[in-house]
């Protein structure tokens, strides 16, 4: 049986001991993977010399994985224990971290290692966001999904703030390689602080008929529903759009441009990027009031402008290293308030809109099509910028980003004003053989994803 579900006040979260446990580990992943963020990109640009498009490489194999979303979000779907998924993807990403320095200090380190530890844990982290969003269900209760998921961006915006900062300053101290090692040890704490999170979870429906038949029927009915659905297909096409344009320039083109362009030192990218995610913090955290102020729905269709504006402003940075350092930190800011305006309100409404049984399947199929698109950016990006330039690629970034909008205004999610007014979705709705009897409770995407960016 699932966990009873009540209504509760928002700081009741704070007592609730799995929910604690839950966000602390969150939290602690989310900081190593900052730090992980900047040292990684150095790797490859300082220490191996890299190209733009070696970099863009680097970036399209970590979300490629994200294409098998639709296969692996039924899969997990089969899987009681989503728990204990979460707990075991945690080590994997440790262990393949943890080679990184090991190489470094036999002096064997190479890009094509580089390549497969990105390609290697970014999909272990495709199957622990499909795990995590039933999770995430069994913890909340559908009134606190809003602040929920403005305590997990919170704590993710955090770790932009400082993270990058240490994470520069390690890089500087130690060498990129050495400073893996911290989001190594963040994922082994999280996956501590997971194994200490009491939750029931109840056996999935059993599949009927061959096992791979079966997992494509799954797979197929989770997509069949986010497309049907005016809600989740109107978001698909706004987040897909939105990540499109974003990974032209991604983390990977934005310290290039630090380094190459703007010729700033590994410690002040760091600090920049820490300073300018103060704004991540800051849309977190003012997420819940701003949809009670103009409703959910419009905060979703702001946060979707405003995310991907920015770029254009730093496209004009230059200078002395103080004003060009600003200029880029100030766009990175407005781009973290908007992301999480978008994020924070988003997921909530996603999550209100889909059934229980789907939970893992709607997942992957999100995946699939928003975050798999990731890399095609990421590779788009990287032409672009080798042929017309980094600024010409940013100002590609805010044009084509701000569009996404245009999947938001004809459906309904700017009316939605609050998620109460919402009807739970019935799993009778899906195709899929008969499951057993669940309390209403609908997800699809409870938090941030482990080794997500910002949308």
């Amino acid at each position: 049986m699932r966990r009873p579900r009540t209504s509760v006040s928002e700081t009741s979260l704070w007592r609730d001991r799995p929910f604690v446990l839950t966000w602390t580990s969150s939290a602690v992943s989310q900081f190593g993977d900052r730090v992980c963020e900047v040292a990684v990109p150095l790797i490859a640009v300082g220490l191996l010399d890299a190209s733009a498009a070696q970099v863009a490489w680097l970036t399209a194999l970590a979300w490629a994985p994200h294409l098998l979303g639709l296969v692996l979000g039924a899969w997990v779907d089969g899987r009681r224990r989503k728990r204990r998924v979460l707990v075991v993807t945690d080590l994997v990403r440790a262990g393949l971290l943890l080679s990184l320095p090991a190489a470094y200090l036999w002096g064997t380190v190479t890009l094509a290692q580089l390549y497969a530890v990105a390609l290697l844990t970014g999909l272990a982290g495709v199957v622990a966001g499909c795990a995590w969003q039933p999770l995430f269900a069994r913890l909340v209760p559908r009134a606190s999904y809003v602040d929920a998921n403005s305590k997990f961006s919170a704590a993710r915006s955090a770790s932009f703030v400082a993270g990058p900062a240490l994470g520069g300053g390690l890089v500087q101290a130690l060498s990129a390689p050495v400073t893996v090692v911290v989001d190594a040890l963040s994922f082994l704490a999280s996956a501590l602080l997971l194994g200490r999170v009491a939750v029931e979870e109840p056996a999935p429906a059993a599949r009927t008929g061959a096992a791979v038949p079966a997992l494509l029927r799954d797979a197929r009915a989770g997509l069949a529903f986010v497309v049907r659905h005016p809600v989740l297909r109107a978001s698909l096409g706004c987040c897909t759009t939105v990540n499109f344009f974003t990974f032209l320039a991604g983390t990977g083109m934005v310290v290039l441009f630090a380094d190459r362009v703007l010729h700033l030192s590994p410690g002040a990218i760091g600090l920049t990027l820490g300073v300018g995610a103060t704004g991540s913090l800051a849309g977190a955290l003012t997420a819940p009031w701003l949809s009670r102020r103009i409703g959910v729905g419009r905060a979703v269709a702001v946060g979707a402008v405003l995310f991907p504006a920015p770029f254009a402003l730093a496209a004009v940075a230059g200078g002395p290293a103080w004003a060009a350092a600003g200029c880029l930190g100030g766009a990175h800011f407005l781009v973290g308030l908007g992301v999480m305006w978008f994020d924070v309100n988003l997921n909530s409404l996603q999550t209100a809109v889909t059934p229980d049984a789907l939970r893992s399947r709607v997942t992957g199929a999100f995946t699939t099509v928003n975050y798999g698109v990731r890399p095609l950016g990421a590779l788009a990006g990287g032409a672009l910028a080798t042929t017309s330039g980094l600024r010409a690629t940013f100002v590609t970034v805010a044009v084509g980003g701000v569009l996404s909008v245009l999947w938001l205004l004809p459906s309904p999610i700017p009316g939605i004003r609050t998620l109460a007014e919402l009807p739970a979705e019935q799993p009778e709705q899906v195709d899929r053989p008969e499951q057993p009897e669940q309390a209403d409770q609908p997800s699809r995407n409870g938090g941030p994803s482990p080794l997500d960016n910002p949308v």
